[in-house]
C-alpha cells in the first residue's frame, strides 16, 4: 500500500512540475532503494499510517522530504478544514503545529484555531537535512522556529545529500592559500587579472557568442569593476548597470523585461522551447524573494549561496538579454562578498564549464533538472500565435496559458543538484584552471627575465618575441627579424632562443619528474 506524500498526490490529483523524489509503501521489511535520483522506501506494517490527510501528511513529514511546491498545491486543493481539525485534536503535537504553520506560511491564510500557548519551539525543517536561514524567526503562534532559507514568495530548497555535504567540504580559502604559497601573491593577482578576461571569453562561449570581441571586453570590465562591489546586485538599478555594462548603454530594452520570454533554439521550421520563464508582472516579487534568501543565509556556506543565487536568477530570467552572464557574475560576486575569495581574484568558472565535454554537458543537465520536468508538466500549455509588441519593445508571439499554476514551481525550486555542480566546478577551477594559469604565467615571467638578460627590451616587446618563438618552433622568423633587427645577428638570436626555450623546457622536465 502506498503511503505518505505520494499517496496524497494521487488522491487529490496533484500534478507537479518537480516530481516527488520519494515514494513510500508498506511491505514486510524496511528497505530503501535509490535509482536515477528517485527513492523507493518500504516499511513494515507497524509504520502504517491512518488512511487520511493527517496520517499520510504526518508520515511524509517524519520519513520523506520537504517539497514546498507539493505542499502549496496540496493546501490549495484541500482547503483548511482537515488541518484545522488536526490542530484542534493535537494542539501541542509538533507535526500538527508544523503543518498549521506551513499552511499559513504558504497560503497567507489564517487557520481558525487558537494560538499554541505552551510547549517547546521546534524547527520548521531540519538544519542537518536542508540549507536553512542562519537566524531562525520565532513564530509564537505555532511555537515554530521558521528556519526556511527564503520567504513564501520565493524559497529555493537545497537538500544536504551526502554528495552535497562532501562537495561543500571543499576549503576554498585553504586552496587559494596553497596557490599563494606555491606561486606567490604577485603571480596569483596577475593570474587573476588574466582570468577575468578568460572568464568573460568563456562566458560568451557558453552563450555561443565567442566572436563578440567588443562584448567580451565589456563583460571583462564589468567583472573587474563590479564583482563584490556593486551595491545590492539584485536591485533593479544594479541589474540595469550590469546589463548595460555587458550589452552596451545603447542596447534595446535594458532593465527588467516587460514581455514574455522562453529559452530555446530556432530552426528553419519552428522554435524549440526548452524553458518558459515567469511572467514579467511577478519579477519584482521573485527578485525580492531571492534578495530575502541572500539576507537570510548570510553566514552560511558561500558555495551553496553562490549556486542558489546564480541558478535561481537564471530561472527567474528577469532581463531580455544578459541573464546567463549575470548568472555567472553572481557566483564570483557572492564568493567575494562572503570573503571566500580575496577581493580582486576572479574564479574562471565559465572557463571550467567550457574546459571539457563533461563539464559543459553537466552544466546543461544541471539547468535541465528544473527546466526539463517543468516543460514536461506544461508541454501543452504554450503556443505561438499572433505577434504582440510589448512595453519594452519586444515583439513576441509566445502565449502561455498557465502562468498562475506555474507559480507553485517558480517560487519553490529544488536547487540541490545546482549546489553540487557549482561546488565541484569551483573546486576544479582553483585546483586545475587557476593552478595551470599560474604555472604558465610563472614560466612566461621566467622567460621574460632570461630574455632580458640577453637583450634588453620592454615587457610588451619581450612578450611578442616569446610568443613568436614558441609559435614558430623556436625559430626566429623573418617577420620577427624585421621587427627586431638585433635578431639578425645569428649568435645573439641563438642566445635569445636558448634563453626563452630553457624557461619552458625547465618546467616540462620538472613536470615529467613529478
Amino acid at each position: 500500500m502506498q503511503v505518505g506524500f505520494k499517496a496524497l498526490a494521487d488522491r487529490y490529483g496533484i500534478v507537479l512540475a518537480q516530481p516527488l523524489r520519494v515514494e513510500s509503501v508498506i511491505g514486510t521489511t524496511r528497505v530503501s532503494r535509490e535509482s536515477d535520483g528517485y527513492v523507493e522506501n518500504k516499511y513494515p506494517a507497524s509504520y502504517q499510517p491512518t488512511d487520511d490527510f493527517t496520517g499520510h501528511f504526518e508520515f511524509g513529514l517524519k520519513y520523506e522530504e520537504i517539497h514546498l511546491e507539493f505542499f502549496a498545491r496540496l493546501f490549495a486543493a484541500i482547503g483548511p478544514e482537515s488541518i484545522e481539525a488536526w490542530c484542534r485534536q493535537a494542539p501541542f503535537g509538533q507535526y500538527a503545529r508544523r503543518t498549521g504553520f506551513l499552511y499559513e506560511w504558504l497560503t497567507g491564510r489564517h487557520l481558525d484555531v487558537p494560538d499554541v500557548t505552551n510547549g517547546g519551539y521546534v524547527d520548521a525543517i531540519s538544519s542537518q537535512q536542508y540549507l536553512t536561514r542562519v537566524k531562525p524567526l520565532r513564530i509564537r503562534r505555532w511555537r515554530i522556529n521558521d528556519n526556511f532559507p527564503g520567504v513564501p514568495g520565493f524559497c529555493p530548497m537545497v537538500r544536504r545529500t551526502e554528495a552535497v555535504q562532501e562537495a561543500l567540504q571543499f576549503d576554498l580559502d585553504a586552496a587559494l592559500r596553497e596557490l599563494n604559497q606555491a606561486f606567490g601573491a604577485d603571480i596569483l593577482m596577475r593570474t587573476a587579472s588574466w582570468l577575468t578576461f578568460k572568464e568573460s571569453r568563456a562566458s560568451f562561449l557558453i552563450e555561443k557568442e565567442a566572436d563578440k570581441a567588443d562584448r567580451i571586453q565589456r563583460f571583462a570590465h564589468v567583472i573587474a569593476k563590479y564583482c563584490g562591489h556593486i551595491e545590492d546586485p539584485l536591485s533593479h538599478d544594479s541589474l540595469h548597470t550590469l546589463q548595460a555594462g555587458i550589452l552596451g548603454h545603447d542596447a534595446v530594452g535594458l532593465g527588467l523585461r516587460r514581455s514574455p520570454v522562453f529559452v530555446g533554439q530556432a530552426t528553419m521550421h519552428e522554435d524549440i522551447v526548452h524553458y518558459i520563464a515567469p511572467q514579467y508582472e511577478t519579477l519584482p516579487q521573485l527578485l525580492d524573494g531571492l534578495k530575502a534568501f541572500e539576507l537570510a543565509t548570510r553566514g552560511a556556506e558561500p558555495l551553496a549561496r553562490a549556486a542558489v543565487l546564480a541558478f535561481a536568477f537564471v530561472y527567474i530570467h528577469p532581463m531580455r538579454d544578459g541573464n546567463g552572464r549575470i548568472h555567472r557574475f553572481l557566483i564570483n560576486d557572492t564568493l567575494i562578498r562572503d570573503k571566500a575569495v580575496p577581493d580582486g581574484v576572479i574564479l574562471p568558472v565559465s572557463a571550467t564549464i567550457t574546459s571539457s565535454i563533461d563539464f559543459r554537458a553537466r552544466y546543461d543537465r544541471t539547468l535541465e533538472v528544473f527546466s526539463r520536468s517543468f516543460m514536461q508538466r506544461y508541454a501543452t500549455s504554450y503556443r505561438f500565435g499572433e505577434l504582440v509588441v510589448y512595453e519594452d519593445g519586444t515583439q513576441s508571439n509566445l502565449a502561455f496559458d498557465n502562468y498562475d499554476d506555474a507559480q507553485f514551481a517558480w517560487r519553490y525550486p529544488d536547487l540541490t543538484e545546482h549546489v553540487l555542480y557549482t561546488a565541484q566546478v569551483v573546486a576544479h577551477t582553483v585546483r586545475t584552471e587557476m593552478a595551470d594559469e599560474a604555472r604558465v604565467l610563472t614560466i612566461f615571467q621566467r622567460a621574460q627575465e632570461r630574455l632580458k638578460e640577453v637583450l634588453e627590451m620592454s615587457d610588451q616587446d619581450a612578450s611578442r618575441v616569446i610568443r613568436s618563438l614558441k609559435e614558430n618552433g623556436w625559430q626566429v622568423s623573418g617577420k620577427l627579424k624585421k621587427a627586431y633587427p638585433q635578431l639578425d645577428n645569428a649568435h645573439r638570436a641563438e642566445r635569445v632562443v636558448e634563453a626563452v626555450r630553457s624557461a619552458f623546457e625547465e618546467r616540462a622536465a620538472g613536470a615529467d619528474e613529478e
